[in-house]
């Protein structure tokens, strides 16, 4: 398996920004060590993971095939403060895959330095950036400039931050960015106390001189004490994307929780648009490997519904919901109902059970999914667990609907874990899963490594 990376510009500047990041940590790790300081200062975070992820598929009308990803992830971050200095910020992930067609890929999330100026007041950062206020739409390839308030503002109402941005529309999943493609914005947030977040911003995307999107985002994030929690996101298009599909309201995702006592919870969901963990599910999707029926809902087209959660004895939580969802604009809403519960250390043993059961209802039969876990702590630095799921999923890509879920009711996965924390700072990962489907069985085996430092 080759490991080799075109030398193309996007390359070039990504080994920039890596070797230029790397350069900041050893001087920081090398006066953290120095014992001549009398306080000792705020240290850089990150973690470095590999992950060794082999399958074999053996269909009955075919042969077997085995396929190998080695995937090796790096973040890395500068100690977050108040006082003026440097800024810098890395995560990479590179997948190489033997055993299929798919290229070796190197994918640069973030990759950024910058500066801290004004007394905290000013921060300019340049690079590969995600900007969290933006939600989906803050992926970014250029330069950005925030203006706060100091952290002493949030006794009253609230941090006040305004930014502005511009530059060029990376490639999530890819090194590189998309030819003529520019991205450029500005935003305000407030943040409060307990995590309160509230912020707003315009995004505009311009393919050459057609107007891609433009856009107002908006996330809040509400806590009411200890009883109630709102999380809000939403995506209004001040005109058709692309000069074609529809403006509007496109993307809207709102979910609250209320607790009315000690023992009981009350949530409720709603969500229009498609809402799509890339970097959990890509790899699968891009496989056609089935996924748990927990990821495949989040690709909801549209979804609505609650859930009751009571406690009736002390650390046993038992819970039943139902929802209405569609997968796509065209699709009828089917009504899907859900029971489950988890409980720690049943009856003093040690075990930690979860179990769930889902039905749903569609116009064209019903679909049935079942969930069961069990796991236990064995001494102080290992646990294991084991898990079985029946009725998974296959994401399908479609030109005219983009993504289309096809449920696969005959599919079971039987599952084992394992995690071993070999000091406060290394811990390893064993998974090993069997699949059985219709005309297929797989086995995989996922085997990792990973060293955290601060």
């Amino acid at each position: 398996m080759s490991w080799s990376l075109p030398v193309t510009r996007a390359s070039r500047l990504t080994v920039a920004v890596a070797s230029a990041l790397l350069g900041l940590v050893v001087p920081a790790a090398l006066q953290a060590q120095d014992g001549t300081a009398s306080v000792p200062k705020p240290r850089p975070s990150g973690r470095i993971s590999m992950f060794v992820d082999s399958w074999s598929t053996s269909p009955d009308d075919g042969p077997s095939r085995s396929f190998r990803n080695v995937i090796t992830t790096a973040t890395l971050r500068a100690p977050e403060g108040e006082a003026d200095g440097l800024e810098y910020g890395m995560d990479m992930r590179h997948s190489g895959l033997s055993g299929g067609t798919r290229p070796n890929r190197f994918s640069l999330y973030e990759g950024f330095v910058g500066a801290r100026a004004a007394d905290g007041h000013l921060r300019i950062r340049g690079g590969h950036l995600w900007l969290t206020d933006l939600g989906a739409l803050g992926s970014l390839a250029g330069g950005h400039v925030e203006v706060r308030q100091k952290e002493s503002a949030r006794q009253g109402i609230g941090q006040l931050r305004v930014g502005a941005f511009g530059g060029l529309e990376p490639k999530i999943l890819d090194t590189g960015y998309y030819s003529g493609v520019k991205k450029f914005g500005v935003y305000g947030a407030l943040d409060g106390d307990a995590g309160r977040r509230h912020s707003l911003g315009y995004i505009q995307v311009r393919d050459q001189s057609l107007i891609e999107r433009s856009v107002l985002s908006a996330t809040n994030f509400v806590p009411v004490g200890r009883t109630f929690f709102l999380y809000q996101a939403a995506e209004y298009d001040l005109s058709q994307p692309a000069g074609m599909a529809k403006g509007g309201f496109n993307y809207f995702y709102a979910n609250a929780r209320v607790n009315p006592s000690a023992r009981v919870e009350l949530q409720g969901t709603y969500n229009r648009g498609r809402s799509i963990d890339t970097r959990g599910i890509a790899d699968d999707v891009l496989n056609g490997r089935p996924v748990s029926q927990a990821t495949a809902l989040g690709l909801a087209y549209e979804s609505q519904g609650g859930r009751i959660t009571v406690e009736p004895i002390a650390r046993v939580r038992v819970y039943a919901g139902f929802t209405q969802d569609k997968s796509s604009r065209e699709d009828k809403p089917a009504h899907r109902t859900m029971v489950g519960g988890y409980a720690p250390n049943v009856g003093g043993t040690g075990l930690d059970v979860a179990a769930s059961d889902t039905r749903t209802l569609r116009s064209n039969g019903s679909y049935h999914s079942s969930y069961v876990s069990v796991g236990r702590q064995v001494g102080r630095r290992v646990y294991v667990s084991g898990d079985y799921t029946t009725s998974l999923s296959i994401i399908r890509f479609s030109l005219s609907n983009g993504l289309i879920t096809e449920d696969r009711p005959s599919t079971r996965r039987l599952s084992g874990t394992s995690s071993v924390n070999v000091g406060p700072a290394t811990s390893l990962q064993l998974t090993v899963d069997r699949t059985w489907d219709v005309g297929l069985r797989e086995l995989r085996v996922l085997a990792g490594l990973s060293y955290r430092f601060r």
